[in-house]
């Protein structure tokens, strides 16, 4: 099968999950609200779960060189987004949050389980690059976007606890320690939530929306547009040409949770951090919903295209 068409069945579960999770909120069994507690759940424990139980592979060299390359990768492909949406900036006249909507993807629920169902556990280890590089460049380069100066948030980028979860896991990668059987086990049992209760939370929210509303504010499709399906194109064209692949074993499988972490809609964090400068959230948050439901339908296609191009 067409690893395009995986997925597509994988996406297809994910959306269903979160066609759930919208049901439960218009049929009034549960309040927007509740999806807090999911929340808190997401991030203080399934997500670090993921990332530790990731680190805990091998350290062979192929895999150091393989982490630090797709480390490179992943400041390459941001990079190459803020270059992009500097240079489209002007042309359409973007805000500061369609900016952000440009930049910042929502791989930390997406990216992890469709690796998994696409390449094996083995590989989780890759995306972590892309989760460190963004947060970073979330509380520096993102602030700077929404306020308009050059704040940084060092604590906001230290104290957050995939972070935190990032630098324990690589302390245990770097040092060769295995975490004992059971609770390495426990924790991989735990991160295998990831997708569904992350997917079940972005249900809920979108059920609080008027969807008639963002689906007919034209205005929104030239950011989702952008973000969904030129940045990825032009990115899977750049590492063609550029033969990335090549640059170390295993280049294209480590490549592809690169990429993937790349096409998948808006980040959420981005609506939260426009509500903390007061930066026109609810549309934040409209162009968030829309993209993750369009996404059904590029991501498949993206990844097709990167099959056969790199």
């Amino acid at each position: 099968m067409e690893i395009s068409l995986i997925l597509l069945k994988e996406t297809v579960k994910l959306f269903l999950i979160m066609l759930m999770g919208f049901a439960l909120i218009r049929t009034g069994k549960l309040r927007s609200s509740d999806g807090k507690a999911l929340s808190v759940l997401l991030v203080y424990l399934i997500l670090p779960c993921v990332i530790i139980h990731s680190f805990q592979v091998e350290p062979s060299e192929a895999v150091r060189r393989g982490l630090f390359f797709a480390f490179c990768a992943a400041v390459a492909v941001h990079a190459l987004f803020i270059l992009l949406t500097a240079a489209f900036r002007p042309i359409f006249s973007l805000k500061a949050v369609e900016q952000m909507a440009l930049i910042y993807t929502n791989a930390g629920i997406l990216v992890f389980p469709l690796v998994t169902a696409l390449l094996g556990t083995e590989y989780l280890i890759y995306p972590c690059a892309y989760a460190v590089v963004q947060l970073i460049l979330l509380w520096t380069h993102g602030s700077c976007l929404l306020c308009g100066r050059g704040e940084i948030h060092i604590r906001s980028i230290v104290c957050n606890i995939n972070i935190l979860a990032i630098c324990f896991g690589a302390a245990l990668f770097l040092l060769h320690i295995s975490l004992p059987p059971l609770i390495d086990q426990t924790m991989g049992s735990v991160g295998s939530m990831i997708g569904p209760v992350g997917m079940l939370i972005t249900g809920m929210a979108i059920a609080d929306c008027d969807l008639k509303e963002i689906f007919g504010k034209l205005r929104a499709y030239l950011p989702v547009g952008l973000r969904l399906i030129v940045y990825p194109v032009v990115l899977a064209s750049v590492l063609a040409l550029l033969g990335a692949a090549s640059f170390v074993d295993d280049g294209k499988n480590i490549l592809m949770t690169i990429f993937l972490a790349s096409i998948t809609p808006t980040a959420a964090i981005v609506t939260s951090m426009a509500a903390l400068y007061d930066k026109d959230p609810v549309y934040s948050a409209e162009l968030c919903v829309l993209s993750t439901i369009l996404s059904i339908l590029t991501m498949p296609s993206l990844l097709f295209v990167f099959d056969k191009w790199i």
